[in-house]
């Protein structure tokens, strides 16, 4: 005890002698700054050091209700701008887009998984980032080749069906968020590296994203005192550097594998895999050089980590409000029968065109239930205005997602789950890009909007729509479906869905 308090007093007097040295800066600013809490130089800013990133929202709930839609929170040096507003948030990312569609500076943690900044969500707003977005979008992303993914995404299936299955015969009931996350995660493998791999090698994986994702985040205190940081956690920094180098170790041979490939169709394997477009991508504004093999790990480690977990637990969401409201899920299979007919045992991603109810289903899960609930960051590339007050150049602006979602002056009854909002209801038109306006930006929205977009939305449909159809799902006896949220990388349900599930007779 004695140890940690000689260190947390040594921080105490360094965040202090760094404030009181920009104290005036920081006083000329704040006069035109959004409101806010008062800033006490020293308690202000170890309040933060003491308290997770994980209690923030709460935080922001009580000072949104004192100061208004749009406020000002000084975190050691940083200014955060917070904002809940629909509107603002349209102005800030629609209409002035190009000014806030940076990204800030990442600590040097954050440097070693990002390759310095050499991927999507983090590079700065400028020709990498273009580059890097186009080739996702032109390439993997593109119309024709998601298409040609339907047999993995069949194979998928499959294998989760299967799995569910097995746990339902055996008489117990069914832990589905463990199911829902390896199924995604094998999906995005090979979507990535173009090759099914042993099971034993997907659970290596996905647990080395999940360890660099939490070691990462746990070292925010680099923030404040990048130095003194590094030193006081050196273990927990020498493990990220210990993950990172096995992350290598596991995903240069697959890339190495690819590029050496001369059967490209080859049983088991894809004619098309992202890592086959990070191969021949070249940098221009960097010497025309082609990406270094750390750099295309970095690429591969953020496709995996964006597209499961929030596809998993928003998956997990909605067939917990499908479990608890069984007339939701008898609307559903009443339109799939209807669309899918009885001559057919699949469902065919064709006709997920023609399903409008579970399209609102899905629609009302990221509004109730958004996996993410602030965006990635924000950077102001240069000073300009917001609704009358002064945004800084370089300040970090913060989008909350999941208020923006339960705003009672947008939605009515914002807590209750009722797909048939999305139906005409009352709400109207919701334009998910948020460009004509935002009303839910569960995905961000202008610039920075996150491009998998609309593989996310096939990947829960076909998921959801094929699970409702094969299985009964219901309640375990007695057990009344909590709803309650806990927060990780993702917000997740606080107590894991549990649930029967019985063969559908078809």
């Amino acid at each position: 005890m004695e140890l940690w308090s000689l260190i947390f007093l040594s921080i105490s007097l360094l965040v202090a002698v760094r404030l009181l040295f920009n104290l005036p800066k920081t006083i000329i600013k704040n006069r035109k700054l959004p409101p806010g809490p008062p800033t006490i130089p020293i308690l202000g800013n170890i309040l933060w050091l003491r308290n997770s990133p994980l209690d923030l929202e709460p935080i922001l709930a009580h000072v949104h209700a004192k100061y208004g839609p749009i406020i000002t929170l000084q975190v050691g040096q940083q200014t955060r701008i917070f904002i809940r507003s629909h509107s603002l948030a349209h102005q800030a990312l629609i209409q002035k887009g190009s000014t806030f569609s940076d990204r800030p500076p990442v600590v040097e943690v954050r440097r070693i998984i990002t390759s310095n900044q050499h991927n999507i969500s983090s590079s700065s707003y400028g020709p990498l980032w273009r580059l890097l977005r186009r080739n996702l979008i032109s390439e993997i992303l593109n119309p024709s080749r998601v298409k040609s993914y339907a047999p993995g995404r069949k194979w998928v299936l499959s294998l989760l069906i299967e799995r569910l299955r097995c746990q339902a015969e055996s008489g117990k009931s069914v832990h589905v968020l463990e199911s829902f996350q390896y199924s995604i995660f094998s999906l995005l493998l090979l979507m990535c590296f173009g090759q099914k791999l042993h099971e034993s090698d997907v659970k290596e994986i996905k647990a080395l994203q999940l360890c660099l994702l939490s070691s990462s985040s746990a070292l925010s205190i680099f923030t404040f005192l990048p130095m003194l940081g590094k030193i006081i956690f050196r273990k927990q920094w020498n493990d990220v550097l210990a993950i990172r180098r096995r992350q290598e170790e596991l995903f240069i041979p697959l890339i190495r594998g690819r590029k050496n490939q001369k059967k490209p169709h080859e049983e088991g394997s894809l004619p098309f895999s992202y890592v086959d477009s990070l191969i021949e991508l070249e940098l221009p504004e960097e010497g025309g050089r082609k990406l270094t093999e750390g750099e295309m790990v970095t690429i591969c480690s953020e496709f995996l980590s964006a597209g499961t977990d929030t596809t998993a637990t928003l998956l997990q969401w909605i067939m917990a409000n499908l479990v608890k409201h069984q007339d939701l899920q008898a609307k559903l299979v009443e339109e799939i029968e209807r669309v899918v007919g009885d001559g057919r045992e699949d469902i065919e991603e064709e006709d997920l065109q023609r399903m409008p109810y579970l399209k609102a289903v899905i629609m009302e899960g990221l509004r109730r239930h958004p996996p993410i609930h602030f965006v990635l960051p924000h950077a102001v590339s240069e000073e300009t205005s917001l609704e009358g007050y002064t945004i800084p150049k370089n300040a970090i602006v913060n989008f909350m997602v999941a208020e923006m979602g339960w705003d009672g002056n947008v939605w009515k009854d914002p807590m209750e789950f009722r797909p048939e909002r999305f139906l005409g209801e009352g709400e109207g038109v919701v334009d998910i890009t948020g460009s004509r306006e935002i009303k839910m930006m569960p995905f961000g929205a202008g610039r920075r909007i996150c491009p998998g977009l609309g593989l996310a939305m096939l990947h829960v449909e076909y998921f959801v729509a094929n699970l409702v159809r094969e299985f009964e799902w219901a309640a375990v006896g007695g057990e009344e479906v909590d709803l309650a949220e806990k927060r990780q990388f993702t917000v997740v349900m606080k107590n894991p869905l549990k649930a029967c599930i019985t063969p559908r007779k078809k």
